[in-house]
């Protein structure tokens, strides 16, 4: 087994820029900070919410989760404003990221594969991930409800106002940056740096992801967790998180923008 897996990584190699002397607890305590201000403290709350859901006293399957939510649905012109500081503040984290990188590996774009720019590849690769996962994954989604093991996931909780659209599409590019650049290429290229193996590297990055979506139940943890370990196995094969930001934007896109054109038509959303 450990040589079949050491076989599998063996044409992944991916080695970063070593790691300077004096900076393997920086590097540590700056994966913390991202983390913890990200999508780490997303995952405990999340393990937390499950285990809520759990001791509720309620079918999981006859819970909601609700994506997207609305913060003033009397107010729309305030919660078109809640909605876009939302997505501008959970971009903080992203920039911070980069800016660790770049702050010891300049420039930080090139190394995470956001830069240069190759919207043709970028683009033609994204749509072909995106299409490989996207309809699987809508199946283990409905799979897992009809089994009791996940939520319903209403994937926006807007109403129907001008800027619904708009704004759905925005978070889903914002969900992209922040779980690509973090989960994939910030976390990768620093826990390589600190000796971590791939197999390691690609099974924490996974695991996290997967642990951040459990508040929707199993169903959204294991889609997830398959996804990341994808993810970062096209990472580092093409050397490039832009064809991931791609590819999850136009998977939430449409979650986001299809739940809310069809789901007021249909029963099995």
């Amino acid at each position: 087994m450990a040589l079949a897996l050491r076989d599998r990584f063996s044409g992944l190699a991916f080695d970063p820029p070593p790691l300077p002397d004096g900076l393997r607890s920086r590097y540590g305590f700056e994966i913390f900070l991202v983390l913890g201000l990200s999508l780490g403290r997303s995952a405990v709350y999340s393990i937390l919410s499950i285990v809520e859901r759990e001791t509720r006293g309620v079918p999981l399957a006859s819970q909601t989760s609700t994506l997207n939510a609305s913060a003033t649905p009397d107010r729309p012109w305030l919660d078109l404003g809640y909605q876009l500081v939302g997505i501008g503040f959970a971009m903080v984290p992203v920039l911070l990221a980069l800016y660790l990188l770049n702050a010891t590996n300049p420039p930080a774009g090139r190394l995470v594969g956001l830069v240069p720019p190759r919207p043709s590849t970028d683009l033609l690769g994204g749509g072909l991930i995106a299409a490989c996962i996207g309809i699987p994954g809508l199946g283990l989604y409905l799979g897992a409800r009809a089994l009791g093991f996940n939520t319903q996931v209403q994937a926006s909780g807007l109403g129907d106002s001008w800027w619904t659209i708009p704004v759905l599409v925005l978070s889903a590019a914002q969900n992209a940056a922040l779980e690509e650049v973090i989960m994939v290429g910030f976390l990768v290229v620093r826990l390589r740096q600190l000796g971590w193996s791939l197999p390691a590297v690609v099974a924490l990055s996974a695991v996290v992801r997967g642990s951040y979506h459990l508040y929707q139940g199993y169903g959204g943890f294991v889609g997830n967790l398959i996804m990341g370990v994808i993810f970062v196995l096209v990472f580092l094969r093409w050397r490039r998180v832009t064809p991931l930001v791609v590819a999850h934007t136009l998977l939430d896109v449409a979650a986001f923008v299809g739940y809310a054109l069809i789901a007021p038509h249909v029963s099995w959303l």
